[in-house]
C-alpha cells in the first residue's frame, strides 16, 4: 500500500507541474501571442506531453523499460486526450461562450484523471512482475 500511495502522491505532484506547464504555455499563446484557443491548446499540449513523459517515467513510475516504446505509447494515448480536450474546449468556448482560461481548467480536470489511468495501466506497466525503483 505504501508504494501505491507514494506513486499517487508523486503523480499528483507531477500532474500539477504538468498542468502548470500546460497552462503557462496556453496563457502565453492566448494572451501574449494573441493566438486562437485551438492552436494555443495544441502547442501547450505538446509542451505538457514532453514534460509529463519525462517526469512520469523518471519520478512517478520509475520505469526502466525501453524508452522509445513507452514514449510512443504515451504520445498515442495522450493524443486521444488531446482530441477529447479539443472537442470539450470547442463546446465550452465556441458553443457555450465560456472564458478560455476557465474552460481550460474544467477540461483539464477531466484529462488529468483519465491520464493517470492510461499511464498506470497501459504505459508504465511493470514488466515480468518485478517492482522497479
Amino acid at each position: 500500500m505504501k508504494k501505491e500511495l507514494r506513486e499517487l502522491v508523486s503523480y499528483i505532484f507531477v500532474g500539477g507541474c504538468t498542468t502548470a506547464v500546460n497552462f503557462i504555455i496556453y496563457w502565453f499563446f492566448i494572451k501574449v501571442i494573441n493566438q486562437g484557443w485551438l492552436v494555443a491548446n495544441i502547442i501547450s499540449w505538446i509542451g505538457a506531453v514532453i514534460f509529463a513523459f519525462w517526469a512520469n517515467k523518471r519520478y512517478v513510475f520509475k520505469s526502466i523499460n525501453e524508452s522509445t516504446k513507452e514514449a510512443w505509447q504515451f504520445f498515442i494515448l495522450r493524443l486521444a486526450t488531446l482530441v477529447i480536450e479539443s472537442i470539450l474546449l470547442f463546446v465550452f468556448i465556441q458553443l457555450l461562450s465560456v472564458n478560455e482560461m476557465f474552460s481550460k481548467i474544467v477540461v483539464s480536470i477531466i484529462t488529468v484523471i483519465s491520464n493517470y489511468g492510461l499511464c498506470k495501466f497501459k504505459i508504465f506497466v511493470v514488466k515480468g512482475g518485478h517492482e522497479y525503483g
